[in-house]
């Protein structure tokens, strides 16, 4: 059973390989998210191999951890798409579904940021040799968790307004 409130940012790996069907379980999941006009502006690049993750989790101080995963799917969208401006919008929708799917399949996984900030995305692009119409937007390092984490409590009254 998928519960969002089980899904937590999981740093730690196995030294185990993931099944490319369950890879390819989270990039459907990733595909089937809403997009602006149905836009689609997503693609993947999943890097399984040791040379990119190294030279991917080099991309921040923040994602120095991602060397030991197994696998990083890295998410760009293209700036060609009908509707550029929400495409970072989209990508969003997409590494949440990603994210839940990946935890329903009892992996464990976290998001690293790319998207706003430029020295990362020229990195990115530079290591995948990226097209100039797609700007990366995030990397999702992914394994079976060598970490537990309790569920989410992260409901605060103090940010709701109901307007009854």
């Amino acid at each position: 059973m998928v519960n969002v409130f089980h899904r937590r940012s999981i740093r730690k790996y196995q030294d185990r390989p993931v099944e490319r069907e369950k890879i390819i379980d989270i990039l459907r999941a990733g595909m089937a998210a809403p997009s602006a006009h149905n836009q689609r502006p997503w693609r993947f690049y999943v890097a399984m191999n040791r040379e990119k993750i190294k030279a991917l989790s080099e991309v921040s101080k923040y994602s120095l951890f991602a060397a030991k995963a197994p696998v990083i799917i890295v998410t760009v969208f293209r700036n060609d798409c009908l509707l550029p401006k929400e495409a970072p919008i989209d990508v969003s929708a997409c590494m949440e579904n990603m994210w839940i799917e990946t935890d329903a399949l009892g992996l464990g996984g976290v998001w690293m940021g790319i998207f706003p900030r430029p020295e990362r995305m020229e990195t990115v692009t530079a290591i995948l040799d990226l097209p100039e119409n797609e700007t990366p937007f995030a990397m999702f390092a992914l394994g079976y968790a060598a970490e537990e984490k309790r569920p989410h409590q992260s409901y605060h009254e103090d940010l709701v307004t109901f307007l009854e």
